[in-house]
């Protein structure tokens, strides 16, 4: 189930016209794959053609379309992918593919949620014609297949799998990464290439946590203190104009870029500039004999009754939405911690006359979103603002048309909730997407360590552990116990890298492929056409994948050794 757009019914008459009952070709059969999977990949009589020296794409004007066609045309040519596996198919060579034309139905549709991806894709056998055709109703779309065509392309000289025809259209319309830039820093470059491959393989979200209680590495005009006192160092900022140039990349990509300023909580940072906004700020986060004063190490939260808060808030909404184009904002509110605010004074004095910590969320919120909505966004916010058991704010402050909520405990439980209540939901469940857990522990002269050997350390000191496996993430139906209706709710999911133990030098292997294997859950499901789990299927086409994300530069970790892949079926089991 899901909510993606629809594939135009044209594009179905063809695929009943010309390639009837046509059968789905799998990598145990021939191993030339597309990931994530197609919703409809049929190959006729599977073959071979090689691409014509003077072979060309052609396409309409389009500011996006034109460096996309120019970045896989370029590929195509220079990338030589030797498969893992080298498919045993006739290569015909009397009749080279010469052309990909494309066309695009609506060249001016803007890349935001919602926005058509739908493609169809055509590669005829050489006795048929030497040209192929790509057809989309947007850029994006055309987008989509041409990544899917870079796929069905390899060797040297380049040959194409030919005679197939591909239908296909994603199931969910958000299909997110989020990645936190403020535990550890990250260059513009690391994000340019997370957000390249995310594009191959056609995710559309990128969810860039900026600022936590750690730094505040985001440099805004009208608060420059923030960053200047808050970012770890000179060289670890993001400049408004290195804002606007990812963002300008994301969508030469494909990938919206949602920015998420986390407040009231989490805000820490914020105290090196405006110590007398911020509770509990630089304090340790868990005395001794009491409870601790945030979830991690990293203290401090906006004091709701301080004026100035909401002053310098606006501020940094302001300057945030001025380099962030997209519709969505995320507002995080998460983890409000009963004990920070109550180190305060007057928030102690506010409590005495009956007052509720709940009531002080409202009052922050009250005072927020409004200003949020009136710059036209849609809000997101963490789930915790509406279901943590002690401080919350009422449905009634979260109006429904306006607010998505980002559910990240209780697996499916929390879904169930969320959309009952009748809130749109994006996915994030830390027990199947959050792709830091299982890592150990990260605070310093922790006794959990400190054991007999043969104890059982549980999950290592991993809060969230075990290891989310790339087969737990595939597996995951991110939909499961909803009713239909409820189900239309759901907008998609996204995978999670916080990085109290991540920087640059593992980005690229916690990502991959273990996110690609959410991709293809999101795009065309984990169920064959008979409804069955398809994860068994999908190992020989993820370690092809992953092999060619390796080509290209992507350093994705390996699911299985070399030998399981040359040596098809040895590495099963019998479950």
């Amino acid at each position: 189930m899901g909510n993606g757009t629809k594939i135009p019914l044209s594009f179905l008459l063809i695929l009943a016209l010309f390639f009837p009952s046509a059968p789905q070709i799998t990598a145990a059969s021939y191993p030339i794959n597309v990931w994530p999977k197609p919703t409809t990949f049929s190959w006729r009589q599977p073959q071979l053609t090689l691409l014509a020296p003077n072979f060309s794409i052609q396409f309409p004007a389009n500011p996006y379309l034109k460096p996309a066609v120019s970045r896989y045309f370029n590929q195509i040519f220079s990338e030589h992918y030797s498969p893992l596996v080298v498919p045993h198919l006739n290569v015909t060579t009397s009749a080279p593919l010469a052309c990909l034309s494309i066309g695009v139905t609506d060249l001016s549709a803007q890349l935001a949620h919602g926005v058509n991806e739908s493609y169809a894709l055509t590669v005829p056998s050489p006795s048929e014609s030497t040209t192929a055709t790509l057809t989309a109703e947007t850029v994006w779309g055309a987008m989509r297949g041409l990544e899917t065509f870079s796929q069905l392309v390899f060797g040297n000289p380049p040959r194409v799998a030919s005679g197939l025809y591909i239908s296909d259209q994603p199931l969910y319309t958000y299909r997110g990464v989020m990645l936190d830039t403020s535990r550890n820093y990250f260059t513009v470059g690391d994000l340019k290439r997370l957000i390249k491959t995310m594009s191959m393989n056609k995710l559309n979200v990128f969810h860039w946590h900026i600022t936590d209680s750690h730094s505040f590495p985001l440099v805004l005009p009208s608060e420059p203190v923030l960053a200047e006192k808050g970012a770890y160092g000179e060289k670890m900022k993001y400049t408004p104009e290195g804002v606007k140039a990812l963002v300008e990349f994301g969508m030469q990509y494909g990938v919206r870029v949602v920015p998420e300023i986390d407040m009231p909580a989490h805000t820490g940072s914020w105290a090196e500039a405006y110590p007398e906004i911020v509770t509990c700020a630089n304090m340790f986060w868990s005395p001794a004999g009491s409870n601790p004063l945030a979830a991690e190490p990293g203290t401090g939260q906006l004091n709701p009754l301080n004026p100035n808060t909401y002053e310098i808030a606006k501020n940094v909404i302001d300057d945030a939405i001025n380099v962030f184009p997209d519709s969505f904002y995320h507002g995080g509110a998460d983890e409000v911690n009963a004990n920070c605010w109550k180190t305060d004074k007057d928030i102690q004095a506010f409590l005495a006359k009956n007052g509720t910590l709940s009531q002080l969320l409202e009052l922050f919120v009250n005072s927020t979103l409004p200003y949020i909505l009136s710059k036209n966004r849609t809000v997101v916010y963490w789930e915790d603002v509406l279901l943590s058991s002690d401080i919350n704010v009422s449905a009634s402050l979260l109006p429904k048309e306006n607010i998505i909520l980002q559910t990240w405990n209780n697996g499916p439980n929390n879904t169930k909730r969320l959309v009952e209540a009748g809130y749109r939901v994006i996915v994030s469940s830390a027990d199947y997407y959050y792709l830091d857990c299982g890592h150990g522990d990260f605070t310093g002269n922790n006794s959990l360590y400190n054991q007999p050997p043969g104890t059982d350390l549980g999950n290592g000191g991993s809060w969230c552990g075990p290891f989310k496996t790339w087969q737990s993430i595939y597996n995951y139906d991110i939909t499961y116990g909803l009713n239909e209706e409820e189900a239309k709710l759901v907008l998609g999911g996204e995978v999670a890298l916080w990085t109290e133990q991540a920087d640059s030098t593992v980005m690229d292997p916690r990502f991959w492929p273990r996110t690609s294997a959410m991709a293809e859950t999101l795009w065309s499901g984990n169920r064959d056409e008979t409804g069955m789990k398809r994860y068994a299927e999908a190992t020989d086409r993820l370690n092809e994948w992953r092999n060619r994300m390796v080509a290209r530069g992507i350093a994705a970790e390996p699911i299985q050794p070399l030998w399981c892949i040359r040596n098809p079926g040895m590495c099963n089991t019998v479950q």
